[in-house]
């Protein structure tokens, strides 16, 4: 946080109207969310081109590498579930042009549509994975934070998560 001339802290916010009610430090938390929301999509789309696939949108890089872990098909429902996307048509799309490039394919187990990657898919994670240890986790590991502190970190923003979706819900009934 920076300091004053006068030796106060004050608070990196991107709306001071906010800082100013019973929690300030939410508001800093806030505006490192927005940085650092929109550096991990700018990441996530620049890696994939570094990777080979250029194009893709946050979204459908997001869903192939949530179809491709452990190897198994997901559900629509369980690729939504985890992240946490309200808007069934937001992952259909994602998914459709995942399959038009040839990344995914689409099935039914029973009543439900299912999601696989494919060869190149997979392919395409692993060249994905290789240029984020290169580019992100071996600087990281060098000057960043610890993995403990990373974990910390994690589990703080799952916890947040919990508490704006209880008050999402809460604004819904208002």
């Amino acid at each position: 946080m920076p300091s004053s001339r006068r030796g106060e802290q004050i608070p990196v916010v991107s709306s001071a109207h906010l800082a100013a009610g019973a929690s300030p430090a939410l508001s800093e938390v806030e505006f490192g969310l927005i940085l650092a929301g929109h550096g991990f999509a700018r990441w996530m789309v620049r890696c994939m081109a570094a990777a080979g696939r250029p194009g893709l949108s946050p979204t459908e890089i997001l869903v192939l590498h949530t179809v491709r872990h452990r190897d198994r098909p997901k559900r629509l429902a369980d690729i939504l579930l985890v992240l946490d996307i309200e808007d069934t048509h937001v992952a259909t799309y994602a998914i459709r042009k995942l399959e038009e490039a040839g990344l995914v394919t689409t099935g039914r187990a029973g009543k439900e549509k299912v999601v696989s990657a494919t060869e190149a898919g997979s392919a395409l994670c692993a060249a994905y994975a290789g240029v984020r240890e290169r580019l992100l986790a071996e600087p990281l590991r060098g000057s960043g934070p610890s993995e403990e502190q990373l974990s910390s970190v994690a589990q703080l923003l799952r916890a947040l998560s919990g508490y704006y979706d209880q008050a999402a819900r809460a604004a819904a009934t208002l």
